[in-house]
Parts: structure tokens; C-alpha cells; sequence
């Protein structure tokens, strides 16, 4: 149970660097949305660490 929970916030950590990338590829990249993605980003990061 908990690899497949490790695998979700794995994909989720992943698909949040997309989100970033995307977001600073933009021609006026919103910051505040690119520092709230690095927030959960960490989170999630931090969450894979304990478990």
C-alpha cells in the first residue's frame, strides 16, 4: 500500500515540475504561481522523504 502511495506522490512531484517549466517558459511567467507550485513541490518532497 504504501509503494503504490509513494508512486502517486511521485507522479504528482513530476507533474508539478511540468507545471513549473511551463509556467516559466511563459512570456511574463506568474511568480507567485510559480513559488505556490515549489511549495507543494516541497511538500510533496518532504512527504516521500518520511515514508
Amino acid at each position: 500500500m504504501e509503494t503504490s502511495h509513494a508512486s502517486a506522490l511521485a507522479a504528482k512531484h513530476a507533474g508539478l515540475d511540468k507545471k513549473i517549466e511551463a509556467e516559466q517558459q511563459r512570456p511574463s511567467p506568474d511568480q507567485f504561481r510559480i513559488s505556490e507550485l515549489k511549495r507543494k513541490k516541497l511538500q510533496i518532497k518532504e512527504r516521500l522523504a518520511a515514508s
